[in-house]
């Protein structure tokens, strides 16, 4: 005889069950994320923590245990993957806001002490800027910028990747790759 589970599955929706039945179906999808849906329908289906657990190959019950209660929280956010180790992230969202806002602006001599942005002058400008970041490294910033889209061109500037500019006849266009999006995966 088991133990009495102390946060039972709550009844599924309508969506949620389509959507943990696609996303258990998903050849695309990741393994974190379609091992997790199976756990859930069949704990939804009647079988309990250990036999769910066994079905998707894996060996905890205590996993699914706590799937089920973060599932019962958050719903399908549940099924996210989260930071999985080392070390904790520094610069949230609003902090890699501000760096790809600080990269797309234009420096000025005199206030940046550059023409155009490389990594080590775009530190020391957030590093000494009121509102900056004291401690980012230069890796910390591409990382942030490739993430963001942008790449360092052959001018000696970031800008978003997929797009550049041409001279032409009539003056400058810029021109877009429409297989930028197909070429970073």
């Amino acid at each position: 005889m088991t133990r009495r589970k102390k946060d039972p599955l709550r009844p599924l929706t309508e969506d949620e069950q389509q959507a943990l039945t696609r996303l258990s179906r998903s050849r695309t999808a990741p393994a974190t994320q379609v091992t997790p849906a199976k756990a859930l329908l069949a704990v939804a289906e009647g079988a309990d923590y250990q036999a769910a657990a066994r079905a998707v190959g894996r060996r905890s019950g205590d996993a699914v245990a706590r799937l089920v209660s973060r599932f019962n929280a958050e719903g399908l956010d549940a099924l996210r993957p989260r930071h999985g180790g080392g070390h904790p992230v520094r610069y949230d969202q609003q902090a890699r806001e501000r760096i790809v806002r600080e990269a797309q602006r234009t420096p000025t001599p005199q206030a940046d002490g550059t023409a155009a942005w490389s990594l080590a002058t775009l530190r020391k400008v957030l590093r000494a800027a009121p509102d900056g970041l004291p401690t980012v490294s230069t890796y910390t910033l591409w990382q942030v910028l490739h993430e963001a889209g942008s790449s360092y061109q052959r001018s000696r500037s970031w800008c978003p990747t997929g797009q550049a500019v041409r001279k032409r006849k009539a003056g400058a266009v810029v021109v877009t790759d429409p297989d930028a999006q197909a070429k970073k995966s």
